[in-house]
């Protein structure tokens, strides 16, 4: 077990790192279970699309409408403080809504204004807990420490949680939300025992929240490497919001698979994601890092263009394996990139901008596709996702050498 342990969090990282590790796999549990639970609570409620196309965008609007605050709060207060009253708060309005199942009162209205809640408390936690692991572990680190996060999200969030929600959902309405609750309440536990410095990481901030954040864009602004990296996150985001957003009538128009075939492209992304994290730490030793991040961006380009070609569901199943892969190897590296050329009191501000980026991409992703996909078929959305994809790659190749390196010569 020992051995396992070293495995996932070297003991070069240190025990903090090991405890952060402990309190992102509770809470990400805790949101798998309510990942199945939460669509199934929905569907029990109402059977009008529109309400149950609000509670998935319920739970997004909070990013995009308290993001560019709650990074500003994580670098004005104390970061432990902040997501662990956040925790609680979330804690309750989930046990909250628990209530109004057990009393008979729930309804559609009280699970939005619920998932609205929980969302806010959630990009607090979020806000938050970004920015501790720069505070924790050598930059060196940072990489292999962002892609042991990411294990733990695909783990618990994707693999391990939904299922289980599923089952308790069959067993009880009222049980995975139960169990969300322990989870949520044990990562807030788990995040204390790190013992990170007490206070804010600028000291005594007198600044107002508004120039607070204008401070934390005009820094973003003015580093080139930061400031590229986020247009790129925006633009892969929406190319790639475009065909995610009809995969499931891809999946059964265009590969003529029913449900169980859905979800086997789904777990495949999961499964390529969980070869990915394993092996982040070979392929940052082994290859230089601008060459890491062009081959992700070129595979992007090119899952889309095999998408749009491909109508074999095998064909689809492998795409799904390599696109996990290497979006997880992605996601890992680049949010190491931002970590190590972000100072520790801009870590809130800039995080936030990236997090509104990827939401808001994926969002407007999400609009254009079923636009696209309405007027020109469901290989529509693929075929614009490989051009803006690799338009934007192309503008971004050369500068790729000096934002993977841009943390190693920060201040």
């Amino acid at each position: 077990m020992s051995r396992l342990v070293d495995l996932l969090a070297p003991p070069r990282m240190g025990t903090r790192f090991r405890w952060n590790l402990a309190s992102v796999w509770a809470a990400n549990l805790g949101d798998g279970i309510a990942l199945a639970a939460g669509p199934l609570l929905v569907a029990s409620q109402t059977r009008e699309p529109l309400l149950i196309a609000a509670a998935a965008m319920v739970q997004q609007v909070p990013t995009l409408i308290f993001g560019l605050y709650a990074g500003a709060l994580a670098d004005r207060v104390d970061r432990t403080r902040l997501v662990v009253i956040a925790n609680w708060a979330r804690a309750l309005v989930i046990a909250a809504m628990g209530l109004t199942i057990v009393t008979g009162a729930i309804s559609i209205w009280v699970v939005l204004a619920s998932l609205f809640l929980a969302g806010i408390a959630e990009v607090l936690v979020d806000s938050g807990t970004r920015t501790v692991l720069p505070m924790i572990v050598s930059k060196a680190d940072l990489g292999i420490g962002n892609a042991r996060l990411m294990t733990g999200y695909l783990v618990a969030n994707q693999l391990a949680g939904p299922p289980i929600g599923a089952f308790l959902f069959a067993a009880g309405m009222v049980w995975p939300f139960g169990v969300q609750v322990i989870c949520v309440l044990l990562a807030a536990w788990l995040f204390t025992r790190m013992e990170l410095p007490r206070g804010s990481v600028r000291g005594v901030v007198e600044t107002h929240m508004r120039r607070d954040i204008a401070d934390g864009l005009r820094w973003l602004m003015s580093q080139p490497a930061v400031r590229t990296l986020a247009l790129v996150i925006l633009i892969f985001n929406i190319t790639w919001g475009a065909p995610w957003s009809i995969l499931v009538l891809y999946a059964q128009d265009r590969l003529g698979v029913g449900s169980v075939g859905f979800g086997l492209l789904t777990t495949a992304a999961a499964v390529g994601g969980m070869g990915g994290t394993a092996a982040y730490g070979w392929l940052e030793r082994r290859i230089p890092l601008a060459t890491l991040m062009r081959g992700c961006l070129t595979l992007e380009v090119l899952t889309h263009l095999a998408f749009a070609l491909t109508s074999t569901e095998w064909v689809a199943l492998i795409v799904m394996v390599v696109f996990g892969g290497y979006a997880f190897v992605w996601a890992s590296l680049s949010n190491a990139v931002r970590q190590r050329a972000t100072p520790i009191e801009f870590q809130g501000r800039v995080g936030s901008v990236y997090s509104i980026f990827l939401v808001g991409g994926l969002i407007v992703g999400q609009f254009l596709g079923g636009l696209i996909a309405s007027n020109w078929g469901v290989t529509a959305p693929f075929w614009f996702a490989f051009a803006g994809s690799g338009v934007t790659l192309l503008f971004v190749w050369r500068s790729l050498a000096q934002i993977a390196h841009a943390g190693e010569t920060a201040t």
